[in-house]
C-alpha cells in the first residue's frame, strides 16, 4: 500500500489531497485571499506556508512527511514534454525559474514536491502536466510562417477520463479514439488517438470556443484593428481574451448556473449566447473527428459545467451524427495526480526522464 501526497496549485486555488493507492485519505481546496488562505508577495513565502499545511493536514489524519511513498504534483513551468508521468529532477527545478510568470504558484507543486522527496528520500512525480504535446505536425501550423500553435490543454484531467472510459468499457485507452470536451472555466476539445492527444484548441492563446471567461478564436483584423486603434493597452486586450472574455463580456457574469437560470426567465439574448458557446464547442468537435478521419469510438464530455443536462443535451444533440457520447462530469485531478503515481510505483509504467528539451521546436525559415 502507498501513501501519496498530491499538490495542484493554480492561479485561483491551491488543493491537496492523501491517497492511500487509489483511496482518498484527505482533499481540501483552498482560494488565496479567502477562508484564512492569505495571498503571499513571492513564492518563496507561499512555498513555506504551504508545506507548513500540508505537514498540518497529515497531521489530522495521523500522517507525517514520513509516512508519504512519493510526492505527486500537477506540474507547470516546464518545457514541453510528452504525456506521462515525469520524476522531478534538477533541470525540471531549473526551468521552473525560467519558463512563463517567475511568480506563477503553478510552478510550486514541482519544487515542494522535490523538496519533500529529497529530504525524506522518496519519490517525486509530475504527471501530464499543462504543456504535455503530443499534436501532429499538421496541427502545428498557421498561415503565418512565424507563428505557430502549441499544446496546452486540460490534459490532466482530459487523460483521467480517457482512463475511466476505456476502464468501464473494458478496453484500453491506447486501443480508442476519443474526443474530448472539458467544458469549465476554461474549454478544451481535443482529438486523442490511440492515447495520444493529437490535435486541440490551446486554452491559453485565445484559441478554440468562447468560454466562461475566454473569448475563445476571434476575428483577426477587427482585433487588430482594435490594437491599433489607441483604445486599449496591450495588457488589457490580453486580460479580455483570456480572463474577461466570453459570457464575462457579454452577460456580466462567468457562473453558467446564473446564465441558464435568466434563459429559464426569458433572457433570450443570454440564450444566444450561451448557445453561441455551445455551438461553438460542438463545431471544434467536428474539427476533431476530422484529426480522427471519423473515426470515433466515443465523445467524452467532462468539466464543472459537464454537471448541466442543458450543457450536455446540446452537444451530444449536436454531434450524434459523430458518436455516441458519454458525460462524465467534474474534474478528477487529483485522482489523476494519484493514479499517475500509481502506475509507477506498482510497474505498470517507468518514469519518464524530463530532459528540458522541447517536444518540438519552429523550424528556421528564411
Amino acid at each position: 500500500m502507498a501513501k501519496l501526497l498530491c499538490l495542484n496549485f493554480g492561479s485561483t486555488s491551491t488543493k491537496m489531497a492523501a491517497f492511500e493507492n487509489d483511496e482518498k485519505i484527505f482533499s481540501k481546496s483552498y482560494t488565496p485571499g479567502e477562508d484564512g488562505y492569505p495571498k503571499f508577495k513571492n513564492l518563496a513565502e507561499h512555498q513555506e506556508y504551504a508545506i507548513d499545511l500540508a505537514a498540518k493536514n497529515l497531521a489530522e489524519y495521523g500522517l507525517t512527511f514520513e509516512d508519504i511513498d512519493a510526492f505527486v504534483a500537477r506540474g507547470g513551468g516546464m518545457m514541453t514534454t510528452s504525456s506521462g508521468t515525469f520524476a522531478i529532477n534538477e533541470i525540471l527545478i531549473e526551468d521552473t525559474k525560467k519558463v512563463g510568470n517567475e511568480q506563477h504558484p503553478g510552478k510550486l507543486g514541482n519544487r515542494i514536491c522535490f523538496a519533500l522527496g529529497q529530504k525524506y528520500g522518496k519519490p517525486a512525480f509530475v504527471v501530464n502536466q499543462p504543456s504535455s504535446d503530443e499534436l501532429i505536425e499538421e496541427a502545428r501550423y498557421t498561415g503565418f510562417k512565424d507563428i505557430y500553435r502549441h499544446s496546452d490543454i486540460h490534459a490532466l484531467n482530459q487523460k483521467e477520463v480517457c482512463y475511466r472510459y476505456a476502464a468501464s468499457i473494458e478496453r484500453n485507452y491506447e486501443d480508442l479514439n476519443l474526443i474530448v470536451c472539458h467544458i469549465g472555466g476554461g474549454i478544451s476539445v481535443t482529438a486523442h488517438r490511440k492515447g495520444k492527444m493529437i490535435d486541440s484548441n490551446n486554452i491559453i492563446m485565445g484559441d478554440g470556443p468562447m468560454a466562461p471567461t475566454r473569448s475563445g478564436t476571434i476575428p483577426a483584423i477587427p482585433l487588430i484593428e482594435m490594437c491599433f486603434s489607441g483604445k486599449y493597452e496591450m495588457m488589457e486586450l490580453i486580460m479580455r481574451v483570456m480572463k474577461n472574455g466570453g459570457l464575462k463580456d457579454h452577460l456580466g457574469t462567468d457562473d453558467a448556473r446564473i446564465v441558464e437560470q435568466r434563459i429559464e426567465e426569458g433572457d433570450e439574448y443570454a440564450k444566444i449566447i450561451y448557445d453561441t458557446m455551445l455551438y461553438q464547442i460542438s463545431k471544434y468537435a467536428g474539427e476533431m473527428a476530422v484529426a480522427l478521419e471519423g473515426k470515433v469510438d466515443q465523445i467524452l464530455i467532462t468539466g464543472g459545467m459537464a454537471r448541466s443536462k442543458y450543457v450536455t443535451d446540446y452537444i451530444s444533440g449536436k454531434l450524434a451524427w459523430i458518436a455516441p457520447s458519454t458525460v462524465i462530469p467534474g474534474e478528477f485531478e487529483m485522482e489523476a495526480l494519484a493514479a499517475g503515481a500509481m502506475r509507477v510505483l506498482s510497474g505498470q509504467e517507468e518514469a519518464k526522464e524530463y530532459t528540458g528539451i522541447p517536444v518540438w521546436t519552429p523550424p528556421v525559415v528564411d
